[in-house]
C-alpha cells in the first residue's frame, strides 16, 4: 500500500511540473527535489525515467479516451466525427505539455511498446472507427479500419502542430482550422470514393 502512495505521489507531482513547466523539466533530480524523494527512491518505483513517463502517458491517453467516450451523439455522423476533432484538439490544447512529452516518447523511442500500452492507444481508434462505420456503412469493415487508423495517424501527427509554437509566425489559420479542413476533406474524400464504388 506505501508503494502505492509513493507511485501516487511521483505521478501526480510529476504532472503539475510537466503542465507547468514543460516536459524537458521532468528529470529524476527535479522530481526528487518537488516530491522529497530521493532519486533512488524514484527509481526503485519506476526502474527508469522511460517507465516513469510511460505511466504518465498512459494516464493522459486514459483521460482523452473518457473525454471522447462521453461526447454527445447526434443522428448526424458528420457533426459527431467534428465533436470527435473539437474534443481531440481542444484536450491537446489544454494539455499541451503532457500531449508534447506523449508524442515525443513516440517520436524518440525505439522500444516495442506494451500490448497494454498499444490498447490504450487502439482503443481511441476504435472510437474515431464507430464514427466512420457510420460515415461509411457500405466500406467493408477492414477497409473502415484502415481509413480509422490513417486518420488517426494523420491527427496523431498534426497534433504535434498543435502543441509547438515554432510554427505560429509560418501561417495566420487558427490552429483547429487547419484540423477542420483536414477532416473534412478526408472524409469527404472518403464519401465520394465510398460513392463511385
Amino acid at each position: 500500500m506505501e508503494k502505492d502512495n509513493i507511485q501516487n505521489r511521483l505521478i501526480q507531482i510529476g504532472r503539475l511540473i510537466v503542465k507547468e513547466k514543460g516536459a524537458e523539466s521532468l528529470t529524476a533530480r527535479k522530481l526528487a527535489e518537488a516530491s522529497g524523494y530521493s532519486v533512488g527512491a524514484i527509481y526503485n518505483q519506476f526502474s527508469n525515467m522511460d517507465n516513469y513517463v510511460l505511466v504518465q502517458n498512459y494516464i493522459t491517453l486514459d483521460e482523452l479516451s473518457r473525454k471522447l467516450s462521453v461526447a454527445k451523439k447526434s443522428e448526424n455522423p458528420f457533426v459527431d466525427i467534428n465533436n470527435f476533432l473539437q474534443i481531440f484538439v481542444s484536450f491537446v490544447l489544454e494539455n499541451n505539455n503532457l500531449w508534447y512529452m506523449l508524442y515525443n516518447f513516440h517520436l524518440n523511442n525505439t522500444r516495442t511498446f506494451s500490448f497494454f500500452y498499444l490498447r490504450k492507444v487502439v482503443s481511441l481508434i476504435r472510437i474515431v472507427n464507430s464514427h466512420i462505420e457510420k460515415i461509411i456503412p457500405a466500406a467493408q469493415a477492414p477497409e473502415r479500419l484502415v481509413s480509422s487508423q490513417v486518420l488517426w495517424i494523420t491527427l496523431f501527427s498534426l497534433s504535434a502542430f498543435l502543441t509547438n509554437e515554432s510554427l505560429e509566425g509560418f501561417s495566420k489559420v487558427n490552429k483547429s482550422s487547419i484540423c477542420k479542413l483536414l477532416l473534412d476533406t478526408y472524409i469527404s474524400g472518403l464519401t465520394v470514393l465510398e460513392d463511385k464504388e
